[in-house]
């Protein structure tokens, strides 16, 4: 277990006024554990009590992973395939006294299996979101993660360096995919954050296109979304390129963008909140006439989730704290004909923020 995130977690549940709390296999677990598992039908259950120990409900042929992380014997709660986890849940439940227990669950995690399995054996439970005191300790990331994360950038642009000058005319779209992936595995990344994005000409004006067998033409503006993971930590990057020629207008939609994306950094700082960001990036698009065609927030959080706090969209009022990292990605999106989206990675420091993704924002032809 991570002790020193432990001290801080134990401060935000009683400030929340909890008892306890229960993580689901996932990046809450990972962070505070150490505990990498996937939901299957083997339930696993993580609890951290306010005035108590870890405990954990894990599969036996998962405790390995439990016992490494020094929980107590008598706190691990594992059960086999032949004997079933319903015992496991009721030992857990006595042991822990979650009668009565404010317990913060995982409202985007937890499963009606895991919850209804504490109801039964725990009367009297009640349950709140556990997310504000996960987002409290998550949202301010360490020099470790920092690290990590601009690791991943590196190598996420390393592998769109040597990808662009393999990129041809008449190639589609899964192909072209299928080579960034490729790329990506030899600069280094540890895994993929997600499927790449790679959607040409109309298909680009879907803002999370799949890669298609439509070969990218001549005059097409390309859309490449993509990242890379270091140490559990990703990167996420979009570039738009041209194919061959393009006319003016995407090339001016382009330019729009980049400036979006400027205007967004250029007020990242600490104290800026999420809509300031936003309005920022928006007002650019608006006031070149493409307002309705930016159909998309601003920007996401970045951690051990692709997607976490802090949003950059206008209904976000909360202050952007020194080590946060977070997406700015504009975008303009012309229905059956293009698409144009520009995607950095950016860290709030003391004195304003920086970019840990640097790759040329330009519009560079390609095929």
């Amino acid at each position: 277990m991570n002790h020193e995130r432990l001290i801080k977690l134990n401060k935000q549940v009683l400030a929340h006024g909890f008892d306890g709390i229960a993580l689901m296999p996932g990046p809450n677990m990972v962070y505070l554990s150490g505990i990498h598992a996937h939901v299957s039908e083997r339930p696993i259950i993580l609890f951290i009590p306010a005035d108590d120990d870890p405990a954990i409900v894990i599969p036996t042929l998962e405790a390995a992973k439990a016992r490494a992380t020094g929980i107590d014997a008598d706190r691990i709660f594992d059960w086999s395939d032949e004997e079933g986890y319903t015992g496991a849940f009721q030992q857990a439940c006595a042991k822990l006294e979650l009668s009565d227990y404010l317990l913060g669950v995982e409202a985007l995690h937890m499963r009606i299996l895991e919850l209804e399995l504490l109801q039964r054996y725990a009367p009297g439970l009640t349950i709140a979101h556990v997310e504000p005191v996960m987002t409290a300790l998550r949202i301010v990331k360490d020099e470790n993660e920092l690290a990590a994360m601009e690791r991943a950038a590196v190598i996420a642009e390393q592998a769109i360096h040597n990808l662009r000058p393999k990129i041809k005319t008449g190639q589609n779209e899964k192909q072209i995919a299928i080579m960034l992936t490729e790329e990506l595995v030899k600069a280094g990344t540890d895994g993929f954050p997600f499927s790449p994005i790679v959607s040409s000409g109309p298909n680009a004006a879907s803002p999370h296109a799949v890669p298609t067998d439509r070969p990218i033409q001549e005059g097409d503006l390309l859309v490449i979304d993509w990242g890379a993971i270091v140490d559990g930590y990703p990167s996420d990057i979009t570039r738009t390129f041209a194919v061959g020629q393009v006319e003016p207008e995407f090339a001016l939609i382009h330019e729009t963008v980049r400036a979006a994306n400027a205007a967004a950094k250029e007020i990242a700082r600490p104290g800026a909140t999420g809509s300031e960001l936003d309005r920022a990036a928006r007002e650019v698009i608006e006031d070149s006439g493409y307002g309705p065609y930016f159909i998309h927030r601003t920007g996401h959080g970045l951690g051990l989730e692709i997607h976490e706090p802090p949003y950059i969209v206008d209904t976000n009022l909360e202050p952007l704290e020194i080590g946060s990292v977070f997406t700015i990605e504009p975008g303009i999106y012309l229905p059956d004909r293009a698409g144009v989206r520009i995607e950095d990675d950016v860290v709030i420091t003391e004195n304003g923020s920086r970019s840990l993704t640097s790759y040329p924002r330009k519009l560079i032809q390609v095929g």
